[in-house]
């Protein structure tokens, strides 16, 4: 048995909060595992004014529950399997989405939330896509971005990192915490810390604090 990879063209979709064509400001929003872009971005809408706010989604759709009365639908970015040709595709895809929307001179923050966070360190790093600032919430930069690669702390040094997380998150614990800082610290990539009071969610009052 042999695998033979190949590439195909796909459709995708977007969710957006306020229009982006002449956004000054605008935001790049990656949810997490088995979530779907629209829920996700209304977490959002207190920080929606003066902003353009855009939620892509999961290349992977599946069912949460196989209830056969409540299937419910989430999206994941990528598992295990195959997954640096996934990382490819949503590199490529959030570029993509990046060249057509994001109008010239805009800042562009990316915020990725749990799953989230490695799509959106990923993308930053290795992308071609210019992030300005990135927000790591409730997650970690993945241990496999090989943060002595020196165009990949370059662009993380660029973009203003700041890495969020709630005091009784049981994902993203201290440890993980430590270790993240720790890599960062080795690699002079500067950082700031925000912790707040709540768990692994998306904490409305610290949202507010970072715009």
């Amino acid at each position: 048995m042999q695998e033979h990879p190949f590439s195909t063209s796909r459709s995708a979709r977007y969710f957006t909060l306020g229009a982006p064509a002449h956004a000054a400001d605008l935001w790049f929003v990656c949810h997490g595992y088995g979530q779907l872009a629209s829920r996700f971005l209304e977490r959002f809408r207190p920080i929606e004014a003066g902003r353009c706010i855009v939620a892509p989604e999961g290349l992977s759709r599946f069912y949460l529950t196989e209830s056969p009365t409540e299937r419910r639908v989430g999206a994941s970015w990528m598992t295990r399997e195959d997954r640096l040709h996934e990382i490819d595709d949503y590199v490529r895809y959030l570029d993509g989405l990046y060249a057509m929307v994001v109008p010239r001179d805009a800042r562009v923050t990316a915020l990725g939330f749990s799953q989230g966070t490695a799509t959106a360190c990923r993308w930053t790093a290795i992308g071609s896509s210019r992030v300005d600032r990135l927000i790591v919430w409730g997650g970690e930069v993945p241990p496999d971005l090989d943060l002595t690669d020196t165009r990949v702390a370059e662009r993380l040094r660029a973009a203003k990192l700041t890495l969020v997380f709630g005091t009784r998150d049981q994902l993203f614990t201290p440890k993980i915490i430590a270790a993240t800082e720790s890599r960062l610290r080795e690699q002079k990539i500067p950082y700031e810390l925000v912790p707040f009071e709540g768990g692994h969610d998306i904490d409305e009052a610290t949202l507010r604090r970072l715009i």
